[in-house]
């Protein structure tokens, strides 16, 4: 083989990896079967290139305490995704950056159903926070939403 050949070689590999990409992080979602919201809030996870495996059971509430959501940021969803569990209707960009950042904490929750949050679109959006929590149970703002359309 010729320096060229290497060379080329070498390039062709480079170009190759450059284009993979890594594989989409898969996430578990526990919902009921009737919640209309969570399938829409999955879809939102789908489209933002989110791997989603849906578990469809009677009550979601064993599964946040398995995974330890405090009683005050309680959803009608819980997920779990690369050891972070985010409960309700949490957004993907905030879920990307929590696995970019990958702080120490236990996840990320919306409380409640707020209007306009993902799988909650409407005409509005009521203003809402992305709450991150901690093992010990420590709360902090991770992002705020603002009302829009009131």
């Amino acid at each position: 083989m010729t320096k060229k050949t290497i060379k080329l070689g070498i390039a062709f590999l480079l170009s190759i990896s450059a284009g993979m990409s890594a594989a989409p992080p898969t996430m578990t979602v526990f919902k009921t079967k009737t919640c209309g919201c969570c399938g829409k809030w999955v879809e939102h996870m789908r489209a933002s290139g989110f791997k989603v495996i849906v578990n469809e059971v009677a009550s979601t509430g064993e599964y946040r305490q398995k995974y330890g959501v405090p009683e005050k940021l309680q959803s009608c969803h819980t997920a779990v995704v690369d050891g972070y569990t985010i409960e309700g209707h949490v957004p993907a960009t905030e879920i990307q950056r929590l696995l970019k950042e990958k702080p120490k904490a236990k996840g990320l929750a919306v409380p409640g159903m707020p209007a306009g949050s993902p799988g909650m679109e409407g005409s509005r959006q009521d203003a809402y926070s992305v709450v991150r929590f901690d093992e010990g149970g420590m709360l902090s703002v991770y992002q705020k939403y603002p009302a829009i359309g009131k």
